[in-house]
């Protein structure tokens, strides 16, 4: 491996824009944001060390034989995250960088393209939430260092602020490709009619910029020639497993993307990952969970994250079985969406591995979420995923790739045309991750908090009969929360003394209940017995609904609220021993 000395930013862009430089399939996306961009062109400008690149000089006999992608230029948080595929001419040699990809993406977007990150407080589909910046320089900022040590004011700004700003000058950074040095540099800012100070400050940091840009020999880097791709990977995930922002699910995408024959990895799994958010609320998905999925439902060796397990073979066991396991994922993710669950609730997503091997075994059926023939699975499904859910000492979390590799062998294995809960449950409790709840775990569940992540799936155990898939519930006060402060506390005759006890039970399970959207919009701060009475046309209707949520008398008065509170309390505590201790 040799080192080169020497270099400009401006040379090592034009490479870029002509695509002599690329990215090998094995890198990841662009991650920083813009304050990382801002502070690399102040060490720039300050003449700190940036570090050295590493690139892989592949021949030209070997350089169709990879996938590769271009810079990003154009950032666009939402419609434009992902690098762009490079066009590469065949036959000719090629430059991948292996290191350094967000540095050298930073000087691209700072000095040739623009940023769009979404504004705060925006919604996501709003259409003024990302609006385009671009990197500008203020030519004005005071020179004493900040905090961190920036002396250069760099922000990312919208075009129409370039300029004259108040106090400041905002010079729009790509422009020092194209602006000449000396007297041209200084008559353009002579137009701006700064005072002579200001006229001298402005210049000293415009030329600097002019100089690190174009000028400075900064660029440094080592050049791998080996064309083993093997050897390469090995460097690859030496140089970059070290740190803590690469995930090591993102190098291991890196290789299954240059591994890959027909399909693109990396484009296949982000999509995937996209459209299983789409979902209902969404889940919160990530490529870790699909890089997961694919290695538990294609039956390779061990469900780790670990380099062997991501040998050309299995990538291509992965690559043909893909399409079967994006669609056992997809109706895996609408069945959890049709139990109720979001990104919330759902809390561990590796709790979704186990019923996607199942959809998988039975060959990815599309109706799974809906047919009736699937309706025991389901049932059967629902009860085991909340179990594990609602267990506070947490199965989803130490030993994880031993349990699932555990249950997938369960699954594998248990052929009698169900989901094997009963078979899961057993294994789980060889591994001291049982589901079976104790009676201290029992009243902790009975006093389950409004803040507890569990508690939309300890409601929708409690309720089977509502329609989670058809209709959107909301998780209610059955005694408004708005009536538990102090002053409506008093004027509803409760003791000073017991404002505390009140306000506790009012946000835990005994005043909770799922509410169907449009009837709790409707509810809104109205005492449960009044909106009963307004709500349901008959008494039989009333009492088969008090029945339902476990409600018994419901007082009038706030003042008899701890009676209901206790008394409902208990009616759930002896269900929910019964439900979540049932075979």
């Amino acid at each position: 491996m040799m080192y080169h000395p020497g270099g400009t930013i401006r040379e090592t862009l034009r490479r870029i824009e002509t695509n002599e430089y690329v990215l090998p399939a094995i890198q990841r996306e662009f991650v920083w944001n813009p304050n990382q961009i801002c502070a690399l062109f102040d060490s720039l400008l300050q003449g700190y060390p940036f570090g050295e690149f590493l690139y892989w000089q592949i021949d030209a006999e070997h350089s169709a034989e990879y996938r590769y992608y271009g810079f990003v230029l154009d950032y666009h948080q939402r419609d434009n995250p992902h690098c762009p595929e490079a066009r590469i001419t065949p036959g000719r040699p090629i430059t991948a960088v292996l290191d350094g990809q967000q540095r050298l993406t930073a000087f691209n977007i700072g000095l040739r393209g623009s940023m769009a990150v979404k504004r705060p407080y925006k919604w996501w589909r709003s259409p003024d939430a990302f609006p385009r910046r671009i990197l500008a320089l203020d030519l004005l900022a005071p020179t004493e260092p900040d905090e961190r040590g920036s002396r250069y004011t760099f922000e990312f700004i919208e075009e129409s602020r370039v300029g004259p700003e108040g106090e400041r000058l905002w010079f729009r950074v790509s422009d020092i490709l194209d602006i000449r040095p000396g007297p041209p540099m200084l008559r353009w800012l002579t137009e701006k009619r700064l005072s002579d100070d200001e006229l001298n400050l402005a210049f000293e940091r415009l030329d600097r910029l002019y100089q690190a840009v174009n000028n400075d020999q900064t660029v440094c880097y080592y050049e791998e020639s080996n064309q083993d791709i093997e050897h390469v990977l090995n460097i690859f995930i030496r140089r970059n497993s070290g740190g803590t922002v690469l995930s090591y699910s993102d190098l291991l995408l890196s290789i299954a993307t240059s591994q890959w024959e027909e399909l693109d990895a990396r484009k296949e799994v982000h999509q995937l990952v996209d459209d299983l958010n789409r979902i209902g609320p969404g889940l919160g998905l990530t490529k870790d969970f699909v890089l997961k999925a694919g290695l538990m439902l294609t039956d390779i060796s061990s469900v780790g994250f670990q380099v062997r397990n991501f040998t050309r073979a299995n990538m291509a066991v992965l690559e043909r079985n893909w399409s079967k396991i994006s669609s056992a994922l997809v109706e895996t993710v609408q069945l959890a969406a049709g139990f109720g669950f979001d990104s919330n609730s759902i809390r561990a997503s590796s709790s979704l591995l186990p019923i996607a091997y199942y959809i998988y075994q039975q060959g990815a059926p599309e109706d799974f979420d809906v047919h009736s023939r699937y309706h025991e699975d389901r049932q059967a499904i629902r009860g085991w995923l909340i179990r594990s859910i609602l267990k506070a000492s947490g199965i989803w979390g130490s030993g994880l790739d031993t349990l699932l590799t555990a249950l997938r062998d369960v699954l594998r294995n248990t052929n009698n045309g169900r989901f094997p809960a009963t078979e899961l449950r057993h294994a789980m409790a060889q591994r001291g991750k049982g589901l079976d709840f104790t009676q201290e775990e029992v009243e902790d569940l009975a006093d389950m908090s409004f803040s507890d992540r569990r508690v939309f799936a300890l409601l929708t155990l409690l309720s089977p009969a509502i329609n989670l898939r058809t209709h959107h519930f909301h998780i209610d006060h059955i005694f408004p929360k708005s009536r538990f402060t102090k002053a409506r506390l008093r004027q509803a005759g409760v003791i000073d003394e017991e404002h505390e006890v009140f306000v506790d039970c009012a946000n835990r399970i005994g005043n909770l209940q799922l509410l169907e959207g449009i009837p709790n919009v409707e509810k809104r701060a109205k005492m449960p017995a009044k909106w009963m009475n307004e709500f349901f046309s008959d008494n039989e209707t009333r009492e088969h609904y008090q029945k339902l949520y476990f409600m018994g008398e419901v007082p009038r008065d706030m003042i008899d609220f701890l009676v209901f509170y206790e008394a409902r309390r208990a009616r759930l505590q002896r269900r929910i021993e019964q439900i979540v201790n049932s075979v």
